[in-house]
């Protein structure tokens, strides 16, 4: 049993905050320039300009302090007039201190010339006092403004700081000190994860593996009793869209276990050491939470063989980080219960060392889903989206080979996009076609400007496909025909592949065949070709080069293949001499021209029918299946869906008949007894 970890009932006490602090600073500032003047500290007593005529006459005064650059003037009694009864408050001590000294008064004047001219005529009739000229200046404010700059600029680095230094920090600034540490996203039981094993339609082998490691975690002495030990890793290998991610994501939810999730290309950096340090610090924070998994999309980001684009008296980082990853997967802590997932579209470019066992002990390949495969991804794809009650989910899996699980789920999204553009209701079998059409062809431009005589050829060139792929056995069915514009093709024909394990030349043949079968319509009715068959000519061209050079099937070669996988980066020279180069060369031009030809011989032979053919996909501009069977009639070669209804349908009638024979067996049975 799992031990729980004892709850802290004391929790942590929250770090006290700064602003308190701060706002006591502020106040502070305020006051010091507001109330930083000496009259404001002193509390001088208010007087007005003809009282301080009345002191001056009666000789009471003893200074005259004129405050320049505050057009106020501060007024000393001299001692001996302290005595009178008028003066004698002055001689209290206030709260700053003795206030006998003076100054004792303040005023304020209007024109200081007039003033001074005041004190003048005063001065004429005899009377004593000294004038004195003062600016007040509040020099802790002063001083405070000349530090200023300096003390914005330190609080600002000590925000930054904080800044860095916390580990939630969003900003770029904020890796600064966590350069070192590890990106990885955490998923534990703090985390809710949504997507489970519910949740992966097919996959049914990938699944397979992925809970058995799942299983372990959760319950590890029951293989540990047997003496079995935890897989070090395992990695996820398929193509693009095939569910790898989306695998790891059910892990997650699963296994009830610590989830670090991270890509590839967060361990590099551009600084170097960082990308082991951020290894060292992910299986360090594993171990911790161990048993833990940890997963890796992209994995060919850092784990590429080394070696590759290396120059000599450099420092990769990427191969550094590679080699701290070796040694955090070897073998010398068995115990840790840390599982590492990747997942790759590349296996073909990781390093050797990554690969053997005791790294990555199991390789689950995730292929494209086959057609019960799509049929379950459809029903998890089609639960949010309101459907037609009459929907044939079968026809849809029929309608798309070779999609993977991305591609299935964004045709049901752009179904469901193109019924509310419709305004329906609910997404019937034509919006999903329309939504298949849309991602394999583009979109449709109707708009487009097309010459008539363009228009023609156009015609005349779908046409020639769908008549040649309408009578060879291996090529692929058509399902419709069209010379609408779509993405950067001017017309298109749609066909439906059969899924093949293996392939056989003459099914290779046939296919090259109903490939130039455009051109050799072109080169028949108008005894020219265009620029319209580039993508035929590349398609055909590859599949020459690969019945030649890859597969060995030409007998000329014999069985020899010259598919060499590069080893690395430099590998600039080929795998057979030059004059084994000419021989390939010359074998892919005979056995292309040969089919271009055995199309031109099918087209010439059924003339009247292709014209008929092009003129009515000139008139509806999409014709269908059924507008081939009215002018060429049935197909004369079943395709293998069809093939296998009709073994099932006679399997179906040899158990009908047997089951209505026992009966009858029984009766003679009796008869004899």
């Amino acid at each position: 049993m799992d031990k729980k970890q004892p709850q802290n009932t004391n929790p942590k006490p929250s770090k006290p905050k700064l602003y308190w602090f701060y706002g006591i600073v502020l106040v502070v500032l305020l006051a010091i320039g507001l109330f930083g003047n000496s009259s404001s500290w002193q509390n001088l007593s208010k007087i007005d300009v003809s009282t301080f005529d009345r002191y001056l006459s009666a000789g009471d005064i003893s200074e005259v302090n004129i405050i320049r650059n505050k057009s106020r003037v501060q007024v000393t009694v001299s001692p001996e007039s302290l005595n009178k009864s008028e003066h004698l408050p002055l001689k209290n001590k206030g709260i700053f201190g003795d206030r006998s000294k003076g100054p004792h008064y303040e005023f304020e004047i209007g024109s200081l010339e007039r003033f001074e001219e005041r004190l003048e005529i005063a001065d004429q009739e005899g009377t004593q006092f000294t004038v004195r000229y003062s600016s007040i200046e509040n020099r802790w404010f002063s001083y405070f403004l000349n530090f200023l700059p300096f003390i914005i600029f330190i609080l600002i680095w000590i925000y930054i700081l904080r800044r860095m230094s916390s580990s939630g920090g969003g900003g770029p600034a904020s890796h600064l000190f966590n350069i070192g540490k590890s990106r990885a996203r955490l998923f534990d039981q703090k985390t809710e994860v949504k997507t489970t094993f519910k949740d992966v339609a097919g996959l049914e082998g990938a699944k397979e593996e992925v809970q058995e490691i799942v299983d372990f975690l959760k319950n590890p002495t029951k293989y540990t009793v047997l003496g079995g030990k935890i897989p070090k890793g395992a990695l996820l290998i398929g193509a693009p869209g095939t569910g790898k991610t989306l695998l790891a994501k059910a892990v997650a939810g699963e296994a009830k276990v610590p989830f670090f999730s991270l890509s590839g290309s967060d361990f590099v950096e551009m600084f170097v050491g960082v990308g082991a340090s951020r290894v060292r610090d992910l299986f360090k924070q594993a171990k911790e939470k161990s048993p833990a998994i940890i997963f890796i999309d992209e994995i060919d980001a850092i784990g590429r063989a080394r070696g590759r684009n290396s120059i000599t008296g450099t420092n990769d980082e990427r191969e550094n980080t590679l080699n701290q990853l070796l040694t955090e997967m070897d073998g010398f802590g068995t115990d840790t219960n840390v599982i590492v997932l990747a997942a790759t579209n590349r296996a073909d470019v990781l390093d050797k060392a990554l690969m053997r066992a005791g790294r990555f002990d199991r390789q689950i390949f995730v292929d494209l889903p086959d057609l019960r495969e799509r049929k379950e991804i459809f029903k998890v794809h089609l639960k949010p989206i309101k459907v037609n009650k009459n929907l044939d989910i079968d026809f849809l899996s029929r309608q798309t080979p070779g999609f993977s699980g991305a591609d299935i789920a964004n045709v049901c999204n752009e179904a469901a996009l193109i019924a509310a553009r419709r305004s329906s209701k609910s997404v019937n079998k034509q919006d999903f076609l329309d939504a298949v059409d849309r991602i394999v062809g583009g979109l449709e431009k109707k708009n487009k400007i097309i010459t008539q005589e363009e228009k023609k050829t156009i015609a005349y060139h779908e046409s020639g496909h769908a008549i040649v792929s309408w009578l060879l056995e291996f090529a692929a069915p058509l399902v419709k025909v069209t010379i609408v514009p779509r993405g950067q093709s001017l017309g298109a024909a749609w066909y439906l592949p059969e899924e093949r394990q293996i392939v056989h030349t003459d099914q290779i043949l046939d296919e090259m065949c109903a490939a130039l079968g455009g051109r050799a319509a072109e080169d028949i009715v108008f005894n020219r070709i265009s620029t319209g068959a580039l993508s035929d000519l590349q398609k055909v061209t590859n599949q020459a080069r690969a019945i030649v050079s890859v597969y060995g099937m030409n007998q000329t070669l014999g069985n020899i293949t010259y598919y060499d996988k590069p080893q690395n980066d430099y590998n600039f020279t080929k795998p057979y001499s030059e004059e084994t180069a000419r021989i390939i060369d010359r074998e892919i031009s005979i056995i292309i021209e040969k089919q271009y030809k055995r199309a031109k011989e099918i087209l010439q032979k059924y003339r009247d029918k292709l014209s008929q053919l092009a003129a009515r996909l000139l008139e509806k501009e999409v014709i269908f299946k059924d507008d081939l069977e009215k002018i060429l009639g049935k197909r004369p070669h079943l395709t293998q869906e069809e093939k296998i209804e009709m073994q099932q349908k006679s399997e179906n009638k040899k158990t009908k008949s047997a089951d209505s024979s026992e009966p009858r067996k029984e009766k003679i049975n009796e008869d004899v007894k």
